[in-house]
């Protein structure tokens, strides 16, 4: 399995960052790799949602796990293949908020994925992280 991630820390709460995450309509808003993205039913285990990335084709994902405040995942299938955004919140000493976007491709044709997909999405992540974090912080004003 090939997998990448990133961090940033912020002043904002779990909650003010989980707000954030369960707003899928307005993802776009922190994470310019994405033109639109959409879920259908709640925010739970087995919503299923769609993503229209600025570049390439639209993608259908499920929520895999929902930790509400602390975490969730969304996978995408693919021929042969599975890509996983796992997404947790930690929180430190010092009261700070720690987020975490990993990306995991897994599957007889990850490889190909990886190369396809995996390496641009990964080089997202620290931009989309410290963009959410930074709203999450305004939330609070």
């Amino acid at each position: 399995m090939w997998s990448r991630e990133a961090s940033a820390w912020t002043s904002a709460t779990p909650e003010q960052v989980w707000a954030r995450w369960t707003d899928v309509g307005h993802w776009s808003t922190w994470d310019a790799s994405l033109r639109a993205s959409a879920l259908r039913g709640p925010f739970a285990v087995g919503s299923r949602g769609d993503l229209q990335p600025t570049s390439g084709p639209r993608a259908s994902f499920i929520l895999t796990d929902v930790v509400p405040h602390r975490a969730f995942s969304n996978r995408m299938r693919l021929p042969l293949a599975t890509i996983d955004f796992v997404h947790t919140l930690d929180l430190g000493a010092d009261g700070r908020t720690r987020i975490t976007h990993r990306i995991e491709i897994d599957g007889p044709l990850g490889a190909l994925f990886v190369r396809l997909i995996g390496r641009g999405a990964a080089d997202t992540l620290p931009a989309a992280v410290a963009a959410l974090a930074r709203q999450s912080e305004e939330s609070r004003r």
